[in-house]
């Protein structure tokens, strides 16, 4: 599987079980100088900035390991470039990330890990 092809079934994955978790989603693929904010969505009044990593298998490592410093940084920066270049927006926000692993063989999800507010 490609990369580009595992990173946009990983994200659908996501979306999917985000909704089924409450999130109401607002944007996708959101893209500033900053970055790429993946999902945008709203749960219970909180604007929430959404990372999805995606993984065949765990030859990588997991997804979670992905999520450098500077990709922290990136996101938000990018969290509040879309702050100050949107209006009506929920006071509140945080950065959430989405943990998907896919079995390499199959295509399907083995584990699909939401994670709230891991910057901080």
């Amino acid at each position: 599987m490609k990369k580009q092809d595992l990173g946009r079934l990983g994200e659908d994955l996501a979306v999917k079980e985000l909704k089924r978790k409450g999130y109401r989603i607002v944007e996708r693929n959101y893209r500033c100088r900053y970055g790429e904010i993946d999902v945008i969505g709203i749960k219970q009044a909180i604007l929430v900035f959404i990372e999805v990593r995606a993984r065949a298998g765990g030859s990588f490592g997991t997804p979670e390991e992905s999520i450098t410093r500077q990709k922290q940084d990136k996101l938000i920066s990018s969290a509040l470039e879309y702050i100050n270049s949107h209006d009506n927006l929920p006071e509140s926000w945080r950065i959430d990330f989405v943990a998907v692993v896919i079995d390499p063989q199959t295509g399907r999800p083995q584990r699909i890990e939401i994670i709230d507010n891991v910057i901080g």
